[in-house]
């Protein structure tokens, strides 16, 4: 992919290095009783939906390693649970190396994933469970994964997480475009994802994002 197709894209490696860089930044530090707690509305703790989150971001660039992504449903890693409700994932953490090495492990995965959507030309398809999309959809998968799941974890860890409005609006752009922006793009892509709601605005019991490629000019 050439400079100038990256920079025209919506969404980029850019942009999932920065989410992830704002995922590092908001969970840094936090106090190590505070990773058994559920992650906001989720039947996962925080350091569960962490490892989920590392975990979607390899499994998403890992599409894009193979010649061609469309022949290959899923690659065929092996899945496990450390519990029966946890995720079931390809990669953990080691808990050995505490919270911040878990934020490393994301940290690392986000860089891979944004190095293959870089680096494949935008026509090129991958599957997904809602259906085939591009380099710049799998990064806008990314972006909105990282972006919400802290959101998620910073529930359950007493911070704020909400999310940074550019990478928000280029999330909602790129994957909801049927969704108008009310307020702001942080809390409509909330909203979008069933995080949050309002007496205007309730919240979704369900939802899903767009990926099939944009049409460009």
């Amino acid at each position: 992919m050439s400079h100038s197709e990256v920079t025209d894209a919506l969404v980029s490696g850019k942009h999932v290095r920065e989410a992830v860089a704002y995922c590092v930044k908001v969970l840094s530090d936090v106090p190590p009783s505070r990773w058994s707690a559920p992650a906001g509305d989720l039947d996962w703790t925080c350091w569960e939906t962490l490892e989920h989150l590392a975990d979607d971001l390899l499994t998403y660039a890992l599409r894009f390693g193979l010649g061609h992504p469309m022949d290959v449903r899923r690659v065929p890693l092996r899945l496990s649970s450390d519990r029966a409700d946890g995720p079931v994932n390809v990669i953990f953490g080691d808990a050995a190396a505490g919270a911040e090495g878990l934020l490393t492990v994301v940290e690392a995965c986000g860089g891979v994933l944004a190095a293959m959507v870089d680096s494949t030309a935008p026509t090129v398809l991958a599957p997904h469970v809602f259906g085939a999309s591009d380099p710049e959809g799998f990064a806008a998968m990314g972006v909105v994964e990282t972006l919400v799941h802290t959101y998620d974890i910073a529930q359950g860890a007493q911070r704020d997480g909400k999310p940074p409005e550019d990478l928000s609006r280029r999330a909602l752009a790129r994957l909801f475009p049927e969704v108008p922006i009310i307020d702001d793009a942080s809390s409509t892509l909330l909203w979008a994802t069933g995080r949050i709601g309002s007496p205007e605005r309730p919240r979704r019991t369900s939802w899903r994002w767009y990926g099939a490629p944009r049409r460009r000019q």
